[in-house]
């Protein structure tokens, strides 16, 4: 079979490296790379190169936290987990070595696979409600039972943003959350993205995380 040749990246696109255990797997999601011009692939053993590394697995366990440790060195650490059957491994320790998003093999589609790379390229998170539930709640055992009890501070945190991240951590996408507090799904956006902003969080794992520990939801 004849190497494929990789064309330089257009200015702007996002640059995807894809760690696959077999041609199969890899092809596949290489194909939905190909259709969309503000994705390209880097070359294989180039991931140093790449916006965002996706790491496909049949079982998310320990094993694979070994590897995205092992990727993560030299590149910028962003990862899009691609699951087969089971998911194994801590969540928290998953997100604390990278992944950024996670989507199932058996109900991936090519839009899926390709807003994934496009929000985590952008700094964003795609994960499964039931995966962020249980960040979420590692996160309360965390602070219930290692952290200091502390009254609330006087965050500055209004009450309509605290029932955003209230509804972000109990695994509510931004459209179910526009419909519950009657606002458009832009609105809720603009309240996220403002108190993220103001308050310098990361992402919504982070602004949920510091919701919890500061002891505002």
């Amino acid at each position: 079979m004849p190497q494929q040749t990789l064309q330089q990246a257009p200015t702007g696109t996002v640059r995807v490296a894809i760690n696959a255990p077999d041609y199969l797997t890899r092809a596949g999601l290489v194909s939905c790379l190909q259709h969309d011009r503000r994705l390209s692939e880097v070359r294989p053993g180039e991931h140093q190169k790449a916006d965002t590394v996706v790491v496909a697995v049949d079982v998310a366990d320990g094993s694979t936290l070994d590897l995205l440790a092992g990727l993560r060195e030299g590149s910028r650490g962003r990862f899009v987990m691609v699951v087969g059957r089971q998911w194994r491994a801590d969540v928290s320790a998953a997100v604390g070595r990278g992944v950024r998003a996670v989507l199932w093999r058996n109900s991936l589609t090519p839009e899926a696979f390709v807003g994934a790379l496009l929000t985590v390229a952008a700094g964003g998170t795609s994960l499964p409600p039931a995966l962020r539930s249980t960040l979420v709640e590692h996160v309360r055992s965390t602070r219930r039972d290692v952290l200091p009890a502390r009254p609330p501070s006087a965050s500055g945190v209004s009450p309509r943003e605290l029932d955003v991240l209230r509804l972000i951590a109990e695994g509510e996408e931004l459209s179910a959350i526009a419909v519950k507090l009657s606002y458009s799904e832009r609105t809720i956006k603009y309240i996220l993205y403002g108190v993220m902003n103001r308050l310098q969080l990361r992402n919504r794992p982070h602004a949920v995380s510091y919701a919890i520990r500061a002891g505002l939801i």
